[in-house]
């Protein structure tokens, strides 16, 4: 397995937020073989387990979202264009003249967001049309799209990938699934009998529109957990504390609404084995799911990681591949550590 493959497979694969189980089989072929078990929850998490081959074993639970941002299609008009609504958070300044994928009923149709010339739009060319004033051309006739596509019909980006200069590469869906890549990387990649207890990776749904962790969470009841979600990348114009940098390892938090003694000791870990990091200040909320996986049941000890990206929730993604191999090395330290297992693990097993 190699991880930059790893990453474009996986962030290729559609999964829009109600859609995470559309490629599935897909996903299965392309992880599913290095796993001891995998099956999807009642709400549409998709958990895959690697059994550490101990009796009573601790239970380690990874969670990265499968979702991706994207847009449903709402209005089939004449002409061939779509009208549609945005799927999690969509900066409308990046969408003109961007291409897209239209999830037919058994096809995929490529389409263009219709951009307005600046020699006719209207007004001081300031103000962003929102999402709804956008269309979509199909170069189909109305007739022959009703045919294809029905209202619903999720419409994703196009997925391209580009190597960039210093090890970055850019492309759609690196939010979550690069962090979900890494996940999945460390844990196949760690010997069984190095695993602290049982990993359960677990590839969350609707992340992106709503919680749908916590039921997975609170029916896995892990002994503890880690969040691993991506990060804000600094570039030009951003405040310093509130993003970090790209090249300069995965974040750690910082936050009232995770488990302190368990990032404490994951900062040690990463000491340890010398892995960079950064720590990242999130006072309130992480933004991630760390804080629905510490509130389920009576409360599962969780800590978050990040990982860096720049230009996040659009087509163009920048994520470097160094900080993916060091975020995998400390998902790896954290399911290994026997001290952890210890402080946490209900189990009582020799380790």
């Amino acid at each position: 397995m190699e991880l930059k493959k790893l990453i474009v497979d996986l962030s290729s694969l559609m999964s829009i937020g109600g859609f995470e189980r559309f490629e599935r089989e897909k996903l299965i072929a392309l992880i599913g073989e290095h796993f001891d078990e995998c099956y999807l929850d009642k709400v549409g998490n998709q958990i895959f387990v690697k059994k550490c081959g101990k009796e009573n074993a601790h239970k380690i639970m990874l969670d990265a979202h499968m979702d991706e941002i994207g847009m449903y299609v709402t209005e089939i008009l004449d002409g061939g264009f779509l009208r549609v609504t945005n799927i999690g958070g969509i900066d409308t300044g990046i969408l003109q003249a961007s291409d897209v994928i239209i999830y037919g009923n058994e096809e995929r149709l490529f389409g263009v967001i219709a951009s307005t010339p600046p020699h006719l739009a209207s007004g001081d060319g300031k103000e962003l049309p929102k999402i709804d004033e956008l269309l979509i051309d199909t170069c189909l006739t109305k007739e022959e799209l009703e045919s294809k596509i029905r209202i619903g019909t999720p419409v994703g980006f196009a997925p391209k990938y580009t190597e960039m200069l210093n090890g970055r590469i850019m492309g759609k869906s690196f939010d979550d699934k690069a962090c979900a890549a890494c996940a999945v990387y460390a844990t196949v990649t760690t010997p069984c009998e190095e695993l602290a207890g049982d990993v359960y990776v677990m590839l969350s749904c609707c992340e992106e529109v709503t919680d749908m962790v916590a039921p997975g969470a609170y029916a896995l009841n892990p002994d503890y957990a880690m969040s691993i979600d991506v990060n804000l990348g600094r570039v030009p114009g951003t405040k310093k504390e509130e993003t970090v940098e790209l090249g300069k390892g995965p974040s750690i938090t910082i936050s009232a609404v995770t488990d302190r003694k368990l990032t404490n000791m994951l900062i040690d870990a990463a000491k340890d084995k010398e892995i960079p990091y950064q720590i990242s200040v999130s006072p309130t909320h992480t933004g991630t799911n760390a804080v629905s996986i510490q509130l389920a049941r009576e409360g599962i000890p969780t800590v978050d990681v990040g990982l860096p990206l720049a230009s996040m929730h659009t087509y163009n993604e920048i994520i470097t591949i160094e900080d993916t191999k060091t975020l995998s090395d400390l998902i790896s330290a954290f399911i290994t550590d026997k001290r952890i297992a210890e402080e946490y693990g209900k189990g009582g097993i020799e380790i």
